[in-house]
């Protein structure tokens, strides 16, 4: 298989996920595919990098692909949704993609240390994973998490996540995005 056939066909892969589970909630008033497109909305409005696109609109494809179902976060299950994300976009992508998306949990429990008016602004579905993904930081986390290569991009990503959430926000479909994605996969060269 080329490069670029390699490339169509993890595109390909990525379309089918969304279509067949974008439907999906997880507490957020928003579908995972609402969620992932406003979240790399905001990204492009940021005029973030490419690779930090894609990793905007792909983070949470993990919650879509683990097994515990749409309401694991009642049932007091962390999915470890961003460690499947990353795993599964490691196949393709770079590291400017994966580890953001590795790190935006980290993010969000560094941003909760750090600052506790945070927590505040946090959806409820956001506050009751936090407490499942361990809470805020002790010490030595926030020491190894700022001493992370990738940290500054994770907080970045954990900023477009977070104004992802709106129930009537209007974005460009997911289909806008396969040109992009098929960039970054080829700029990895892994496929």
């Amino acid at each position: 298989m080329t490069c670029n056939a390699a490339a169509d066909a993890f595109v390909a892969d990525l379309t089918d996920v969304f279509n067949r589970l974008g439907h999906l909630r997880y507490g957020e008033g928003v579908s995972q595919m609402q969620h992932a497109l406003q979240t790399a909305h905001h990204a492009k409005l940021d005029a973030a990098p490419p690779a930090m696109i894609v990793a905007a609109l792909l983070h949470d494809i993990g919650h879509m692909m683990q097994k515990a179902g749409e309401d694991a976060a009642d049932l007091g299950i962390d999915t470890r949704h961003e460690q499947i994300s990353a795993g599964f976009l490691a196949r393709a992508f770079s590291p400017e993609v994966t580890e953001p998306v590795r790190l935006h949990v980290a993010a969000k429990r560094y941003r909760v240390t750090v600052d506790p008016a945070y927590l505040e602004r946090l959806s409820p579905a956001s506050v009751q994973s936090l407490a499942l993904q361990g809470g805020p930081m002790a010490p030595g986390e926030v020491d190894t998490f700022l001493t992370d290569p990738m940290a500054q991009a994770a907080l970045r990503l954990r900023s477009y996540d977070e104004a992802g959430k709106a129930p009537d926000a209007e974005v460009a479909g997911f289909e806008t995005y396969h040109d992009l994605l098929r960039a970054e996969i080829g700029r990895a060269g892994i496929l």
